[in-house]
């Protein structure tokens, strides 16, 4: 049997969670965010969705964390040490990503923000933006040289759509999808216009400022969530990357124990 490594990215509300053998990702899961749920229980989640999908704990030789919520970070590294007997690796500005970080101060780069940039790198070694649709919509802005530059940092899609739900009285939660048509022609599709095509706008403005700035046009990625959502309509996005993040940490994983592979395209 062959070792595998188990990746995990913890985000403010989700959890997002891989298994790979060598560089190809068998299986993916998706959790709650919760700080109140212990070591054991995310233990015993796990332990059953590796059951389900016919995996075994005992073929786990590695494991890797890119955290933005510091009280699951300690509580995944204790389930991951009782689960599976390992210490897992942890994402940090340190880590050696082949990037150089331009960042003023690097510790406050988010960790997934870190790993989504190295992955896109890597895979495509050009002028990137990465757009990650979470909590919060992220873009990164990575030189064909590697250079990290910075970004942007925006409220989520949906962080947006909750204040409106709750801040106006009269307006009921709807599902965040595409409306046929702009112009809604009921209150529900009125606030799908606004959500999605108000978002996809935001995303098309600051990537041309971005661009502006940097003087040159980019090749731009979205990964997260509700990029399925919002790419179709942002012009300026260009291709999507569901697993950048998961891939992203097993591309660091195997970096730290110097067995890179070369998977651009």
């Amino acid at each position: 049997m062959t070792p595998m490594l188990l990746a995990i990215d913890i985000g403010n509300t989700n959890i997002v969670a891989g298994i790979f053998d060598g560089t190809q990702l068998l299986t993916h899961w998706r959790l709650a965010s919760n700080p109140k749920t212990t070591a054991d229980e995310y233990g015993v989640l796990c332990l059953s969705l590796m059951a389900r999908g016919g995996h075994v704990p005992e073929r786990i030789t590695g494991a890797i964390i890119s955290s933005v919520v510091p009280a699951l970070t300690e509580t995944f590294e204790s389930m991951i040490e009782t689960s599976f007997h390992r210490t897992p690796m942890l994402v940090s500005s340190e880590t050696d990503t082949g990037l150089t970080l331009k960042y003023l101060n690097p510790k406050e780069i988010g960790s997934d923000r870190i790993v989504n940039a190295a992955a896109a790198y890597h895979k495509f070694r050009r002028d990137l933006i990465i757009v990650d649709f979470g909590t919060a919509t992220t873009f990164c802005a990575v030189t064909d040289a590697g250079d990290y530059l910075g970004g942007v940092i925006a409220p989520g899609l949906t962080i947006s759509a909750e204040a409106l739900f709750a801040r106006a009285a009269k307006i009921s939660k709807v599902e965040l999808i595409r409306p046929k048509t702009i112009i809604g022609i009921d209150t529900a599709s009125s606030i799908q216009a606004g959500l999605v095509f108000g978002y996809a706008g935001l995303v098309d403005t600051l990537i041309q400022r971005m661009e502006s700035e940097m003087g040159h046009h980019s090749y731009v990625i979205a990964t997260g969530g509700l990029a399925p959502v919002i790419a179709p309509e942002a012009r300026s996005i260009q291709h999507i990357e569901p697993f950048l993040t998961l891939e992203g940490l097993e591309l660091l994983y195997r970096r730290a124990r110097g067995t890179t592979v070369n998977r651009g395209v």
